[in-house]
């Protein structure tokens, strides 16, 4: 496979090409949802903030994730009482694809929302789009404490010296394991260590309880995040910045174990529905899910529940960060823009975040929230909380690849769902996504180099 021809453009350099590009009209051409109509990025120098009043009211385009609801509209009532701003909720769809696709269909209305949830498969588009503003001096103006966020999941969102949304209901993937199986099968109470220690505990799991070992989830903005487990420990990844590396024997390897597992160990299966849902159940032994279905299974499940770090590869532990942030639109008004940021800060405060992670599984925005109080006394009630904290030192930053070229999360589900559930031959299907990312760059950025 050969190299795309961006593999020396940096982040710098495709931001200064999305302002010549004139934003979303060559960006369209990609499939998908429309990617709306806003025309280059964005600036962060044309607003006096101090000059501006904030509107009493805004919108918030949420998916709740994590079954999050109530917590969010308590956290709203919150405000309301303290500002005086009302903040009106909107499920603007059941998952972050969802949203997304209802956000680029209202770009240039007088539909958009005031604040919206921008996913890591998602903020990245938005950005070169120009239908998000650069936080930096709202954040400022406000005193925003960014450097409490924590780096990591803070800098996913930086680009070419700004940043473009705020971190809120982040994770990452987690093992998680039914104890009561796990007895029966004479393990120890803990996670498999690596991949090979899973392979030799699956038989004893067949044997002890007769149910599937692991239950894997597929759909968009999830086949290829847990994915990245298993590519990273095999060696392999999906692009090297902005050259694809699908061809690699690493990254055929990676597939290739996989699909051993569904197929010929019979240790694993694809969820007809719900991974997660399967596995409280107790229909699978254990299951890969996101930290923020923490609180579900736990309310659900009629087992002891274990959860543990992914399991490590050939190359040792690889772990992503995931999620979402959530940002500002650009057409809305200085009035709408300041009070939604004003309402960020305060829902993404210390305390606040403290607030939303115990009540969910999600983790905490802020470091200080992390040994907080609040946090503290979750983690002595149920350890399980503190284990996608310990896992985050471990957390590396997502191939551009899959988080940055429009439509790559889209093409590298459609390839690892057909090596699973077709099982379609690896370098194949791999080769048929490696061609559909690197044509959405020459469909939409060689154009006007």
């Amino acid at each position: 496979m050969s190299a795309s021809p961006f593999a020396s453009i940096n982040r710098r350099q495709l931001l200064q090409l999305a302002a010549l590009m004139g934003g979303a009209g060559a960006l369209a051409a990609c499939g998908g949802p429309a990617v709306g109509q806003a025309g280059g990025a964005a600036t962060d120098a044309a607003t006096d903030w101090a000059s501006v009043t904030p509107a009493t009211e805004i919108t918030w385009w949420s998916n709740h994730p994590g079954t999050s609801k109530d917590i969010e509209t308590q956290l709203i009532e919150r405000f309301t009482a303290e500002s005086g701003i009302k903040v009106n909720l909107v499920t603007a769809g059941a998952n972050y694809d969802e949203v997304a696709q209802k956000f680029q269909a209202a770009s240039g209305s007088s539909n958009v929302p005031d604040l919206v949830i921008a996913s890591d498969v998602w903020w990245f588009r938005y950005m070169i789009n120009g239908q998000i503003i650069p936080m930096d001096q709202l954040a400022a103006h406000l005193e925003f404490d960014t450097a409490d966020f924590n780096t990591t999941l803070y800098d996913d969102y930086q680009f070419a010296d700004a940043n473009w949304a705020v971190p809120y209901a982040r994770s990452t993937p987690l093992f998680y394991y039914n104890k009561s199986v796990w007895q029966q099968a004479g393990l120890p109470d803990r996670a498999p260590k690596t991949w090979q220690e899973f392979d030799e505990w699956a038989p004893k799991i067949q044997a002890a309880a007769g149910i599937t070992p692991l239950g894997l989830g597929k759909g968009t903005s999830w086949t290829a995040w847990w994915f990245c487990n298993l590519l990273w420990g095999a060696g392999g990844a999906y692009s090297k910045d902005w050259t694809t590396t699908l061809d690699t024997p690493e990254a055929i390897a990676a597939a290739g174990y996989l699909q051993k597992m569904l197929h010929e160990d019979k240790s694993a299966a694809v969820t007809a529905k719900d991974q997660v849902a399967d596995f409280g159940a107790g229909l699978t032994a254990c299951t890969i899910a996101s930290t923020g279905s923490l609180s579900g299974i736990l309310g659900s499940a009629k087992f002891e529940l274990g959860t543990g770090f992914l399991p490590e590869g050939e190359q040792g532990p690889a772990c992503p960060t995931g999620g979402t942030g959530l940002a500002i639109p650009a057409g809305k008004s200085p009035e709408q823009q300041l009070a939604a940021g004003m309402f960020l800060k305060f829902l993404t405060n210390a305390e606040n975040t403290a607030f939303f992670s115990s009540n969910t599984g999600y983790m905490p925005v802020r470091t200080s929230a992390l040994e907080g109080e609040t946090m503290q006394a979750v983690y002595a009630k149920t350890p399980q909380f503190r284990t996608a904290v310990d896992q985050l030192a471990g957390t590396r930053v997502q191939d551009w690849g899959r988080v940055f070229v429009p439509n790559g999360d889209k093409e590298l589900t459609t390839a690892l769902e057909k090596i699973m559930l077709q099982q379609a031959d690896p370098a194949e299907a791999f080769a048929t996504a490696a061609t559909a990312i690197t044509k959405s760059y020459e469909d939409n950025v060689l154009p006007y180099l």
